[in-house]
């Protein structure tokens, strides 16, 4: 069995160690190592042992359709890292609240690029997605599900995770239905968004996200929008300590988060429903 500690890293009991072999698998670059604990080092990436997660085979994610209200999604390519912290610190509230949500770290999960249907004609992008290879199917029915999404996330080179642009340009089969005029299946969601950088970008990251869900009619929560940069003058390796005894760092992402769910509990998703002229591309 296997519980969350604090940081989100899942901690793997003895028994679990002894069920699922001496085999670890690191979330971000896909080295195997072997061993009864995962390496304090990635020799392949750097990531720390926190990376790791123990191997298995790979099972497509499927969607069971329980209802919840906010879908979390860690968009950095390091699970258990400064944007993970934030993650935690976003979880916090929504426990707080009473919020029932679920988290998804994306390093974890199989997320193709987009096909880029629409490029061949107008209508070949469609939801349900053509690309049922994946995770992101699941992902699509959870995102259409939730009532608010809070995403995470690192910057990196002043822009998202690569990782996390997969995720945002698979959404565009939800999208591209209001240009095929049919229904709409998310305006007047909420969304928020937090974001840990080492230096600059944080402000561009954070709008380059907003933009995608903007287009799918979601609102902004007011101050939906959190950051935290530590600088350039300071070795990376200073950044997680920097992080976690921030007072900025918590009050500003648990702020976000607050404002997520107030929002949300409007009911403007329902009371906006049938009246919002779709304007987008």
């Amino acid at each position: 069995m296997s519980t969350i500690v604090p940081g989100g890293v899942r901690a793997i009991s003895a028994e679990t160690r002894m069920e699922t072999g001496t085999t670890w698998k690191c979330s971000v670059c896909g080295y195997i190592s072997h061993g009864p604990e995962p390496p304090a080092e990635c020799p392949q990436c750097a990531g720390t042992s926190r990376e790791f997660i123990p191997f298995s085979e790979k099972v497509r994610m499927r969607y069971d359709h329980e209802p919840f209200d906010v879908l979390l999604i860690n968009g950095s390519n390091h699970r258990a890292n400064n944007t993970g912290y934030m993650a935690d610190l976003v979880e916090e509230v929504l426990k707080e609240k009473g919020v029932s949500y679920r988290r998804y770290n994306i390093s974890e999960y199989a997320i193709n690029h987009c096909w880029c249907c629409y490029s061949m004609r107008d209508a070949a992008c469609t939801y349900p997605c053509r690309d049922q290879l994946d995770d992101m199917p699941a992902f699509h029915e959870m995102v259409i599900a939730a009532k608010a999404v809070i995403v995470a996330s690192p910057v990196n080179w002043n822009n998202m995770s690569a990782r996390l642009k997969d995720f945002l340009d698979r959404l565009n089969c939800i999208q591209n239905r209001y240009p095929l005029k049919k229904p709409g299946l998310t305006e007047g969601k909420v969304i928020g968004i937090t974001v840990s950088g080492h230096e600059d970008g944080a402000t561009k990251t954070a709008m380059e996200i907003f933009l995608y869900f903007q287009q799918m009619g979601y609102i902004l929560a007011p101050f939906g929008i959190s950051y935290r940069n530590h600088g350039a003058q300071f070795n990376t390796i200073t950044d997680a300590e920097f992080f976690r005894t921030d007072p900025l760092v918590v009050s500003k992402t648990k702020g976000m988060a607050n404002n997520v769910v107030e929002l949300m509990r409007l009911g403007a998703e329902e009371k906006l429903k049938g009246k919002l002229a779709p304007v987008c591309e």
